[in-house]
């Protein structure tokens, strides 16, 4: 989400026109002899909460620390697909830089060194995922906007397919976009996150059995093969997981708008919609994201929760043995 801090506005605590930092918080005023109390505070986007390091989205309206859903599903949810894709991907450079690796075993530095980067043949992709993730959620963003494709984008020879697949998916399903990059948070659940997008479409509405106005849940997936599926069924790129993240953001009941209005989010249906994105084409597949599946949500952040906490104290440190005098004692 791109936002632009105003340069003044109105402090809310003494309601006077004043400067706004950079950062979007207001700078330091008095109010009579003192420092008003709304000195750096935020104002406008900045109000939005950002996901932290550590996990959690700040709510700048109640100082509620809320667990990202993102980071729950990590903790919670087991995701043995990954790891078979993750020995796949380094069996696969591993044969693709043979004559490197046979040089590299003949001296101890350059097998670590290869061992290493061999290891991290499944960060590379996923960082090379990453930035593909994001340049194909700016271009959404510029649809909801009704503003230009940003120019690195649309200029860039490998993002044209994807560009015209996005285009074919909205004018086939007359796709009207609601909300984008949307942060979301539920206070009763404790958590919060950034949806991918929220959409109406009067055909998408006949299929799924829902309102023609009411918001249907979206999200977007760019790996994998289009038609392709794993071992246990799956598409490859798109997973159930994808529902059980969805069906948070449904449940969530405030949304931060573009200027930093929080605001109470109208129903969301109880089928979403998963678009698989790929240069030959794409799939829109529904999902499930209803109440039942929240539920397995709430269970998933329970094993979150003792993974980052209770499974910490299970283990205690190895008993020394019994000293010779305490050994007769006994």
């Amino acid at each position: 989400m791109t936002t632009t801090a105003p340069e003044r506005t109105t402090c809310p605590d003494c309601h006077i026109d004043q400067q706004v930092n950079q950062d979007g918080t207001l700078r330091k005023h008095k109010a009579g002899v003192l420092t008003c109390t709304g000195s750096g505070k935020p104002v406008g986007a900045a109000r939005i909460p950002r996901r932290s390091t550590s996990g959690f989205y700040k709510c700048h309206v109640t100082g509620a620390m809320l667990r990202s859903v993102t980071t729950i599903l990590s903790q919670g949810s087991p995701k043995e697909a990954l790891i078979h894709w993750a020995g796949k991907l380094v069996a696969e450079t591993a044969m693709e830089h043979l004559p490197e690796l046979v040089r590299a075993s003949r001296r101890p530095e350059t097998r670590k060194e290869m061992t290493d980067w061999l290891k991290r043949a499944h960060t590379r992709k996923k960082d090379e995922r990453a930035d593909l993730g994001t340049a194909v959620h700016q271009i959404i963003e510029a649809k909801v906007l009704d503003e230009p494709i940003p120019d690195a984008i649309l200029n860039n020879p490998e993002m044209q397919p994807y560009i015209a697949n996005f285009e074919e998916f909205v004018a086939d399903w007359q796709i009207t976009f609601t909300a984008s990059e949307m942060v979301v948070a539920d206070y009763e659940h404790r958590f919060a996150g950034t949806l991918d997008f929220l959409l109406q479409s009067p055909l998408l509405a006949q299929a799924l059995g829902c309102p023609p106005d009411m918001d249907i849940p979206g999200d977007t997936k760019t790996g994998g093969e289009l038609d392709e599926t794993t071992y246990d069924g799956n598409v490859k790129g798109v997973y159930p997981e994808a529902g059980v993240q969805m069906s948070a953001y449904r449940k969530a009941r405030y949304g931060w708008l573009r200027d930093g209005t929080r605001e109470e989010l109208p129903p969301r249906h109880e089928v979403g919609v998963v678009l698989h994105l790929r240069p030959e084409g794409y799939r829109l597949y529904p999902v499930r994201c209803g109440d039942e599946v929240f539920a397995a949500f709430c269970s998933i952040r329970e094993v979150a929760e003792f993974q980052t906490g209770q499974a910490k104290t299970i283990v205690g440190p190895a008993l020394k043995p019994p000293s010779v005098s305490a050994r007769k004692a006994a």
